[in-house]
């Protein structure tokens, strides 16, 4: 493989920013950090600027972290349709809905239970994360019956942010970004991918560009504040071209925040199932793609801020969350570093404890698949006793 096939250099690994940051708390200026990054692990000098810029921006927010602060993290694995590159835990049809009531139930036993162990920690809840899936595939009564057990068992005095994945536009409506307003939530993502049409459809989703276009609009008439946009570099069907006008189309929204992820193959997707079905994009064609984000994105005010690499990337490049400042996601930037103990709840959630004065990580697992953490739920409860002793 050619260096210009490994813009990264010989990193493996898919957090970066954290040895970016080691330089930088080593006392090295911003751009002695850039020449050390690219020296020792041999990565493009854009790449090492591109790390210590999000590590410039991050060190801050994670200095302000609280002592005793945790993180919630919840999912609800449902999902309209399944896409034809994921491979998280969701199950989409009416057969998987009329598990959402028992669903709840449980999630309330497990949020119920998990809240009495971080009450006797002394924790401190710093942000909430509900994600999936697709949170908004619940009916709006039913994210009440949600909210209403979150706000209810934890005591959310000192959260800093609030986050609900709206990613679908085809799961959006007036009703359920009211409920959440209700609430007082006032960060959601809605995730385009992309803006073509035709690309929508080979990714197995079931919505318009319209769509979600008018699930923005819904979205600042209910005055919600903080609005994230997902789009994919590389996927399939999907041009150079194309991929611009996703972008200006995205930016021209006026989201706060834009993700751009890159294309990634992987293992349990139906894409890596039928992938001689399609035609993948170069990793220069995909490289040129996520440049012009970057340089758009930063054109109209954002500033890079939280970066992650997977396995099977295209052109073997990255993730990256851009944000307006003072928007950026902490539950992102804490999740990604690792700095945080993120508390998981619900089917698929990995819960990590993080001791910062030894880097020891361990992490509690749930059940993957809805029908067994219904009937396992008493044994997902006790796999939390282990967080007593964090």
């Amino acid at each position: 493989m050619s260096d210009c096939e490994r813009p990264w250099g010989v990193l493996e690994g898919i957090r970066p920013v954290k040895l970016a940051s080691k330089f930088l708390k080593a006392g090295q200026t911003p751009a002695e950090a850039v020449e050390s990054f690219a020296r020792e692990y041999g990565a493009s000098r854009e790449k090492a600027e591109l790390a210590t810029k999000i590590a410039g921006i991050e060190l801050p927010i994670i200095d302000s972290m609280n002592p005793k602060g945790v993180s919630l993290y919840i999912g609800i694995p449902f999902c309209p349709t399944r896409c034809l590159y994921c491979s998280f835990v969701s199950n989409s049809g009416a057969k998987s809905a009329k598990l959402i009531p028992e669903y709840l139930e449980c999630l309330k036993r497990e949020i119920k239970y998990t809240s009495e162990i971080i009450k006797s920690n002394g924790n401190i809840i710093e942000s909430v994360y509900i994600g999936g899936g697709t949170p908004t595939t619940l009916s709006p009564e039913q994210l009440d019956i949600l909210f209403d057990s979150v706000f209810n068992y934890f005591d959310l005095s000192k959260n800093k942010e609030f986050t609900v994945e709206a990613g679908r536009p085809d799961t959006i409506t007036e009703d359920k970004l009211k409920m959440i307003k209700k609430h007082g939530i006032d960060r959601i993502s809605i995730n385009p991918q992309t803006m073509n049409e035709s690309v929508l459809k080979t990714i197995g989703r079931n919505h318009s560009p319209g769509d979600i276009r008018r699930a923005m609009y819904m979205a600042r008439e209910c005055e919600i504040s903080t609005i994230n946009m997902d789009v994919i570099a590389g996927l399939p069907g999907e041009t150079l071209d194309m991929f611009k006008y996703t972008i200006e189309e995205v930016e021209g929204l006026e989201p706060e925040n834009t993700t751009v992820h890159t294309m990634s193959i992987k293992r349990s997707s139906k894409l890596n199932e039928t992938i001689t079905d399609y035609t993948l994009t170069n990793g220069g064609e995909v490289s040129q793609m996520v440049d012009f984000a970057r340089n758009t994105i930063m054109q109209n005010g954002k500033n890079p801020y939280y970066l992650y690499r997977q396995k099977n990337m295209l052109g073997n490049l990255e993730n990256v969350g851009y944000a307006k400042p003072g928007t950026e996601s902490i539950y992102n930037i804490y999740i990604m570093e690792e700095v945080q103990t993120i508390i998981s709840l619900g089917c698929g959630g990995v819960t990590k404890t993080v001791d910062r004065e030894t880097d020891r990580i361990e992490r509690i697992f749930n059940v993957k698949e809805p029908k067994d953490y219904i009937e396992r739920i008493d044994e997902m409860l006790h796999r939390k006793d282990v967080l007593r002793e964090i």
